[in-house]
């Protein structure tokens, strides 16, 4: 199962072959409106073994990555189409055994890298590899260089990034994206209960939660009078360690500010607008 990256989609497959979309809400966290792209078939052999699949940047399209005993594939759908299934569009297909697709994962510039397993003679599913082989698929990983683009315009580049000498199998590590920004005018992306919130709808309320391990602050804070303002961070003795201009969305503001680098101690967490001032404190030890 993965998400878009406002979190208001799931898709979830099946290595038979189901492949299915859900509009998802992150407040309940119910799922609805399931729109099924592919069955999962009664009976072999089944022609869309999925293994992968992966969101675009926008969550229009979505990319998926099949292997079975006689084939595999990468396909692009289209989700704004009203009929995603006959938007399949195949980026690459591979008949025979010679190539296994395996797994994607997004790297740091929103680009996609997809694993595959060079097959070989010697051993059906050639795993581990003998020291004898060694080919362009399994030194290699393939880039879709533009997921957010239709079809071609993606520019898949398949086993364009050399691994330096070393060899992949199916696996990618698999790295959640658990940093999902609020969304705005939600009281459901915050860290305080659903009371607390209601206890504080009259007035401006400024919540600050700091994390050891993750060296970071978590601010959140609602019903805030005014637009522009500053997030201000004060140390101990009162000096201003870091400033920055902020927007307030619909009374609303959220940020995971790092700490890494601020010594132990006590600091002040400041949201200032041309209306008022809420200030907590936090302590780092």
């Amino acid at each position: 199962m993965k998400f878009t990256k406002d979190g208001d989609k799931m898709a979830l497959i099946t290595f038979i072959g189901l492949l299915e979309i859900y509009n998802f809400d992150r407040c309940t966290g119910l799922l609805s409106n399931p729109v099924t792209i592919h069955p999962e078939p009664l009976t072999s052999p089944y022609p869309n073994r999925f293994v992968e699949y992966e969101f675009s940047e926008s969550g229009r399209f979505l990319y998926a990555s099949t292997y079975n005993i006689n084939q595999s594939a990468l396909f692009q759908y289209d989700l704004l189409s009203g009929n995603p299934s006959g938007t399949r569009d195949t980026l690459e297909y591979n008949p025979g055994i010679s190539i296994g697709n395996g797994f994607f994962t997004k790297g740091p510039d929103e680009k996609f890298i997809l694993s595959s397993m060079g097959m070989c003679s010697l051993v059906p599913q050639c795993y581990p590899y003998p020291d004898s082989v060694y080919n362009s698929v399994n030194m290699n990983l393939s880039v879709i260089n533009s997921p957010d683009s239709l079809g071609a315009a993606c520019n898949y580049t398949p086993f364009s990034f050399y691994l330096g000498g070393k060899r992949t199998y199916y696996g990618l590590p698999n790295n959640p994206d658990y940093d999902m920004p609020a969304l705005m005018g939600s009281p459901c992306d915050t860290l305080v209960s659903q009371n607390e919130l209601a206890g504080a709808a009259a007035v401006g309320s400024l919540h600050v939660y700091y994390h050891p391990a993750w060296e970071k602050a978590f601010i959140n804070a609602s019903n805030i009078k005014g637009k522009t303002g500053k997030l201000l961070v004060y140390d101990v003795q009162g000096k201003v360690v870091y400033s920055e201009p902020i927007r307030i969305q619909n009374g609303y503001y959220t940020k995971d500010f790092s700490m890494v680098g601020y010594g132990n101690g006590m600091y002040l967490i400041t949201i200032q607008t041309e209306k008022e001032r809420l200030t907590r404190k936090l302590i780092i030890d």
